[in-house]
Formats: C-alpha cells, sequence, structure tokens
C-alpha cells in the first residue's frame, strides 16, 4: 500500500552512479564552462526581475521558481567555489553552499522542463546576461552527471545508436522512396556528387513527410543538382539540446563531413530551429576554422530563390499571422526573410502582439516538446499563444519551424483549438506558379 501511494520522483537519472559522484560530474562539467564570458555573466545579476517578465513559463503560471536567472542557481554555485577570483576563500569560509544531489535533483525541472533556450530572458536582460547560453551550459554538467528526462535520454541513446532519433541511415533510401511514391516526387538519395546536401528534422521522415516532399518539388523545380545521404541526414541534433556535447560534435560532423565528400558546397537545413542553432552558429568550434560549405536554413534559402527569380509563386490573397521560431529568429536573426516571403505570397500580415525578436516561445523548444512530464506546463504556455493568435482574426496561422508545428498542433489538439498551423515551406510548394 505504501509502494502505491509513495509520490512519483519529479526527476529522472541515468547510470548507476552514486551520488556524489554524480555531484562531482556536474560540478567538474560547470568549472569548464567557465570562460571569460560566463564568469563575467555569473558576477553581473543585479537580480532586477526583468527575466521573469519576459519568460513564458513564468508569465503562464506566477511562479517564481521559473524565474530565468534562478534556474542557474547551482550553475551560480559552482562558479563562486570553483572558478570566481575569490573562490579559495569562499570554499575555506563556507560562504557558498556546495550544490548537493537533491539541489541537481530539483534543478531538473528547471533546467529541462520550464526552459527552452528561447532567449527571451537574454534580450529583456540590462546587464546583457545571456540565460539561454548558460542554461544550455548549465545542461551540459546535468547530462554528466546523468540527470536527464528520461524521454530525452531515449532519443540521446537512439541518436547515438543510428545517428539519427528517426531512423538508421541504412533505412534512409527506402524512406526517401516510399515518401517520393507517396507524394508524386522524385528524391534522390546516396548521389556520389551533388551542389546541396539537403538534411531533415525527425518529423519530416514520419509524420510530416509532405514537408520533405515539398523540399524535393522546390529544388527539382529550380533545377537544382541536391541529394540526401544516408551518412549525414538529421540536422535536428538531440545532442544540442541534452547536453550531449560529444554526440552533438558527431551529428554535426556527419552532416558537414559528408557535404564534402560528394562535393557540396552548400547545406540546407530543414525547418527546424535547433537545426539552426547546432549547426549553423556552433558548428564552426569543432572545426577550429571556417567551415568549408555553406549551411542556411530553410527560410533563407526560399527568400533568396524567390528574390532572383529561380522561384515564383501565385499570390494566395488572404491574411495571416506568423510565429516566429525562437532560434530561427531571435537567436538566428531570420525575421525579414520570413515576412518577404510570406509578402511574395500576397499574405496581408497582421502581427501578433509580441513578435519578432520579441514573440513568445512556442512552449516546446529545447527538447521540451518531446518531454512528456513537461506537457501541464506546455499547455499554459500554450494557451498565450493561442490568446495572441485569435486576436489578430487572421486566416492564416504560419510558422517557420517543424518542432514549433509540432508544439503548436499539439496544443491546440489539447485545447480543442480548430486553427490550423501551416508551414511556410508547404505554402511555397502549394503555390508554385506556372
Amino acid at each position: 500500500m505504501t509502494a502505491l501511494n509513495t509520490p512519483k520522483p519529479t526527476f529522472d537519472q541515468q547510470g548507476e552512479q552514486t551520488d556524489e559522484v554524480r555531484v562531482d560530474a556536474a560540478l567538474r562539467s560547470f568549472a569548464t564552462e567557465f570562460g571569460r564570458t560566463a564568469s563575467l555573466h555569473m558576477d553581473s545579476c543585479v537580480h532586477c526581475g526583468l527575466c521573469a517578465q519576459a519568460c513564458h513559463f513564468h508569465l503562464s503560471t506566477g511562479d517564481a521558481k521559473y524565474t530565468p536567472i534562478y534556474k542557474l542557481e547551482p550553475f551560480r554555485r559552482a562558479y563562486f567555489r570553483e572558478a570566481s577570483p575569490f573562490a579559495p576563500l569562499v570554499r575555506a569560509l563556507g560562504l557558498v553552499k556546495k550544490p548537493s544531489i537533491a539541489d541537481l535533483q530539483n534543478w531538473q525541472e528547471l533546467l529541462y522542463d520550464s526552459c527552452t533556450m528561447c532567449g527571451r530572458c537574454t534580450l529583456a536582460c540590462p546587464m546583457g546576461i545571456d540565460i539561454a547560453e548558460l542554461v544550455k551550459e548549465a545542461r551540459h554538467g546535468m547530462f554528466k552527471a546523468g540527470l536527464v528526462p528520461e524521454r530525452l535520454a531515449l532519443m540521446d541513446r537512439t541518436a547515438r545508436l543510428w545517428g539519427s532519433t528517426a531512423t538508421p541511415g541504412e533505412d534512409l533510401p527506402d524512406i526517401l522512396a516510399e515518401v517520393g511514391h507517396e507524394h508524386g516526387v522524385h528524391i534522390p538519395c546516396d548521389l556520389a556528387v551533388a551542389d546541396i546536401l539537403v538534411t531533415a528534422a525527425p518529423a519530416e521522415l514520419g509524420d510530416h513527410t509532405k514537408a520533405l516532399a515539398d523540399c524535393a518539388k522546390i529544388l527539382n523545380r529550380i533545377g537544382a543538382k541536391w541529394t540526401m545521404h544516408q551518412s549525414g541526414f538529421d540536422a535536428a541534433n538531440i545532442g544540442f539540446n541534452n547536453g550531449d556535447l560529444e554526440l552533438q560534435e558527431r551529428l554535426t560532423r556527419a552532416l558537414i563531413d559528408t557535404a564534402i565528400k560528394i562535393g557540396a558546397k552548400t547545406i540546407l537545413l530543414p525547418e527546424c530551429g535547433h537545426a539552426y542553432g547546432a549547426a549553423r552558429w556552433e558548428a564552426a568550434k569543432w572545426y577550429g576554422a571556417e567551415l568549408p560549405v555553406r549551411i542556411i536554413h530553410m527560410t533563407e534559402f526560399l527568400d533568396e530563390i524567390l528574390a532572383n527569380g529561380q522561384l515564383r509563386v501565385k499570390p494566395i490573397g488572404a491574411t495571416a499571422t506568423f510565429h516566429d521560431p525562437c532560434q530561427i529568429v531571435r537567436r538566428g536573426g531570420l525575421e525579414a526573410a520570413a515576412r518577404r516571403v510570406l509578402a511574395a505570397l500576397g499574405f496581408e500580415l497582421i502581427e501578433l502582439k509580441d513578435h519578432g525578436v520579441t514573440g513568445f516561445c512556442c512552449g516546446g523548444g529545447g527538447g521540451v516538446v518531446s518531454n512528456v512530464r513537461a506537457a501541464p506546463l506546455r499547455q499554459k504556455v500554450f494557451a498565450m499563444k493561442q490568446q495572441q493568435v485569435e486576436a489578430t482574426g487572421a486566416k492564416h496561422f504560419v510558422t517557420s519551424c517543424g518542432q514549433c508545428r509540432i508544439t503548436l498542433e499539439m496544443g491546440a489538439k489539447q485545447a480543442h483549438w480548430d486553427q490550423a498551423t501551416e508551414s511556410l515551406l508547404e505554402l511555397v510548394a502549394d503555390n508554385l506558379a506556372d
């Protein structure tokens, strides 16, 4: 009877390490992350609370524990004990308590369930503290300690085994053949030479195959020499979200090394925000030099081929509002590109109350959408987005990130909301001019 009434733990853990080993692993990782920039950030917080007013989790719940800077508490304590200018004195006098295993277990929810690393708090911070980046660095220590939500850890193990969370590379040719047959489009695979290496997000190999087929439709229409390749095809990079640096590097290198092997000068990323963060902005650190290939997001690609006349579209002529994916717009800088594509489609854009770099996250980034435990919290965030969309009165609700689309579709289903979330890529492919 006692066992049946035992509350379910609010944390997951992997491996058989002792609590002491877990804490030491986390602290060693935290300490290695304290470069000059991180150290300045740790010393700069003035406890103004502005980051709380920027965070969708805090605003949707009113719970002070979701204040963004608070999510870094174990990281901050490790800094003052291990890496600050007065660290020896801090330790000797016991001025800052060493994080315990209970601290790390409690903070798992704050680092993984209630943070999407969207960067809105970073934008609001008057001291310029990149809280989102520091959360990502704190996740490195949590992964080392084996303290990751189990669903994310399962995806991590799958990606280590297969090179993708969706499928083994050896199955890719058959999957692409099936998708091509279903949608009536040719999808080249494993060409020895190509100009563009096309990558996918896991959902495009399962539930959202139309996005992959529409990418092929557009590339074939403009006469591009392109291919997908089983040695490097999944761009979503679960290692980036989990804090698994080894896997993040391995998955990134798979894409770039494959592009080099086939002579591709461009890697085309799917409609996926974290693919953009991992490959576009962090790939160079694995190579230590300028990358030998250009890495671009699907939004950039559509913007360019529409602007240079390679592709023409028929105007839809309706109202639309747009959800700005955080990693693509706020963290990636593609605010104007998406709006130029929407203009080419003839939409009358009605902006959300919070849009562009100040737009609210969908609530599912950073792996939160895959973290089943976080679903109730994610639904509260969705309600904020639903309210803003409804206030525009727009006929179409569009985004340029597949993960955002999945999150928003899940939220709509739970809320019994009949507003569809549409893909920018699919709208372009559905309205090609002759």
